[in-house]
């Protein structure tokens, strides 16, 4: 069992405000209410709750790691305690330091046998994380392309062996190939780490120039993955599976894909809805106008009411970001006009006469209110 030191830290459940009896409907339902209200585009400074959030939803939202999390919350010192009969010690119990996860490594030098005992038990592989830059277009509509994952392979120069061709490894003399230093003292077995050897029970002599006496090369590989139409920047993928290998027939970690959206040359975004600023000039604004604007597939016909004020913003309803699809889908955004009314920095001879004109006939300007009454 994979126990992360975070999970004996964190309360998922409490952070998306359920029970931990709570049904899977009811965690997604917290979820997306949750991610609604703490989106950094609708919520700005809320970035490290909407991660927060996110998280434990990776780990609830998965039927398989959310009772990976009951359980190493279940036995964790933390959450079990120590002294309990048949838990972690006291009378009719056993200590087990790997039952302690990430920290039985403060304990593992201590009780003999725990290092053997946690090595004979495969260990899930670990999740990965990595970043895919797409252009708007492609987040908009969604996407299949593939991810570079480094991940660590078998050196192809020694084989893995960590000793150069043409030579190899020998026994450490030190530890006798135990890769341990053991100490009895009677009631507890002390046990440490071999330094000569590092562990492994072998002394590489003369190192592979490859993997440096490791064994192992940083070597990338491919992963296809899939993106959902309408994800947003920052938002994080997981690809299940897709992850390190794990030890022996233990599953693999999961890939975590972050996306990183390029910006547009035209449209801004907040949500699900698309954002605009058209130019009109002041005659439009006063008198009303129809303007053509661009949405993401084409072109649509939006009318100026007479009157418009500078940075009124004008609804134009089902052309923001497309719908999902599937299940639950979002509905389509909008698309959101700021009207921007432009001034010009200079005038013809006519303009200004025209301006002059206007205002002439036009009343006082309205500027009473700002002043302060004796």
């Amino acid at each position: 069992m994979p126990a992360q030191r975070e999970w004996f830290e964190k309360d998922y459940y409490q952070v998306l405000g359920v029970a931990s009896t709570a049904t899977d409907k009811e965690i997604t339902r917290a979820y997306r209410k949750l991610a609604k209200q703490y989106h950094p585009d609708t919520n700005p400074g809320s970035e490290d709750r909407f991660k927060e959030i996110s998280s434990a939803y990776d780990v609830l939202g998965d039927a398989e790691r959310r009772k990976e999390y009951d359980e190493v919350r279940r036995l964790g010192p933390l959450a079990g305690g120590f002294g309990r009969p048949g838990g972690t010690s006291g009378a009719g119990g056993t200590f087990r330091v790997e039952d302690l996860g990430d920290f039985g490594d403060l304990f593992g030098g201590i009780f003999g046998g725990s290092r053997a005992r946690r090595a004979r038990t495969p260990q899930r592989g670990a999740d990965v994380e990595a970043e895919l830059h797409l252009s708007f277009e492609d987040a908009v509509n969604g996407v299949t392309t593939s991810v570079n994952i480094p991940t660590d392979v078998r050196c192809h120069t020694c084989n893995g062996s960590g000793a150069a061709p043409g030579t190899s490894t020998h026994t450490c003399d030190r530890c006798g190939g135990n890769g341990t230093l053991d100490d009895n003292q009677g009631l507890f077995s002390l046990s440490t780490i071999c330094p000569k050897c590092n562990g492994k029970g072998t002394v590489v002599d003369t190192p592979c120039t490859t993997c440096h006496g490791t064994g192992v090369e940083r070597r990338g590989r491919q992963v296809k993955v899939r993106i959902p139409a309408g994800v947003d920047d920052g938002q994080r993928i997981r690809v299940k599976g897709k992850g390190a290998p794990g030890q022996g027939a233990a599953p693999p970690g999961d890939l975590y894909v972050v996306v990183r959206v390029a910006k547009h040359a035209l449209f801004g975004r907040r949500g699900r809805n698309l954002t605009l600023s058209v130019p009109v000039t002041f005659p439009e604004a006063a008198l009303g106008t129809t303007v053509t604007v661009p949405t993401l597939s084409h072109s649509v016909t939006l009318r100026i009411p007479a009157g418009t004020a500078p940075g009124t913003t004008l609804r134009v309803r089902g052309h923001g970001i497309p719908a999902s699809g599937g299940k639950g889908a979002d509905k389509p955004g909008d698309l959101m006009v700021k009207v921007d009314v432009i001034v010009p920095a200079k005038l013809s001879e006519e303009q200004r006469a025209a301006v002059e004109s206007l205002a002439l006939v036009t009343e006082a300007a309205p500027r009473e209110k700002l002043e302060v009454s004796s």
